[in-house]
């Protein structure tokens, strides 16, 4: 059985080898041995990306460790990842729609063992090696923008080049919300946080440092719920790659498997088709 449901797998499958550039066969003698499928090599890339395991792992007979690197790194050379990122996206705003207009952010520091180009020293794990992820979300909590860091940088730093990617988002998206409200906790509670907003027209939900304040309050609790579907991949949650690319692409990827999960979720009580699920609780 498929690590990820075929509900789910098989649509993001399907548009991911639709995006991927033609290649034409450039060898002078033409007789070296058969490429490997894109599509044998994908499911390999998603089982890497949800179990954790490495790609000497993944691999078998059908498809070597170094195809799998070969073929990653060709994606990304593409730019395939974020593609299929605003694919879906669209897919989701056209059949559902994205809240934009109601948005959370937070920072998740993972562990990030072999170091790398977003690693840093941990400050909740002895300082040891760490990734930072500052995730921006709508509404509902789909993840719009994933920033990779180093675990030791504060997660106000971040804001601004999130909302920049945010404001590169919507533009492609042809979906700019007027005014909308950003909830913050308290690791934003700083001036330089207020005069950036206001200069984007976002109106800001920040918890006061030193303040207890639940989460379910102000809206913060649906990038919490994000970080935690973040979280269930294995890759994501001991991230293992070491240059800054190739962690985007698997966030990029995780972002959207969620997406896709969620539309299947949300549509299933008001669309229908022929590969519809029989119930709307996919895991």
């Amino acid at each position: 059985m498929s690590i990820v449901p075929a509900s789910i797998i098989s649509p993001i499958r399907e548009e991911f080898l639709r995006l991927l550039p033609e290649r034409a066969d450039g060898h002078p003698l033409g007789c070296h041995n058969p490429r490997i499928e894109d599509a044998v090599v994908f499911d390999r890339i998603v089982l890497a990306l949800v179990s954790g395991m490495g790609y000497e792992r993944v691999a078998d007979e059908a498809c070597s460790a170094t195809t799998i690197r070969r073929r990653r790194d060709e994606w990304i050379a593409a730019g395939v990842a974020g593609h299929l990122v605003l694919a879906v996206l669209r897919a989701h705003d056209q059949m559902v729609g994205l809240e934009l207009e109601e948005l959370s952010a937070d920072g998740c520091i993972t562990k990030a063992p072999s170091g790398g180009e977003c690693a840093g020293k941990s400050p909740v794990d002895r300082a040891k090696q760490g990734i930072k992820r500052s995730q921006l979300t709508e509404g509902y909590g789909i993840p719009l923008v994933t920033v990779p860091a180093g675990a030791n940088t504060r997660d106000h730093t971040l804001l601004p080049e999130t909302l920049d990617d945010f404001t590169e988002l919507t533009e492609l998206l042809d979906h700019a919300p007027q005014r909308p409200a950003l909830s913050l906790d308290a690791g934003y509670d700083y001036q330089p946080v207020y005069t950036d907003l206001a200069e984007r027209e976002i109106t800001p939900r920040i918890t006061k440092r030193g303040t207890k304040t639940p989460i379910q309050t102000d809206g913060r609790w649906v990038v919490e719920r994000t970080n935690s579907w973040m979280n269930n991949f294995g890759r994501l949650r001991r991230c293992t790659e070491r240059r800054r690319v190739c962690v985007e692409f698997y966030l990029a990827l995780a972002t959207a498997i969620i997406t896709v999960r969620s539309l299947i979720r949300r549509a299933w009580c008001t669309h229908r088709w022929d590969t519809r699920p029989r119930t709307p609780r996919i895991r």
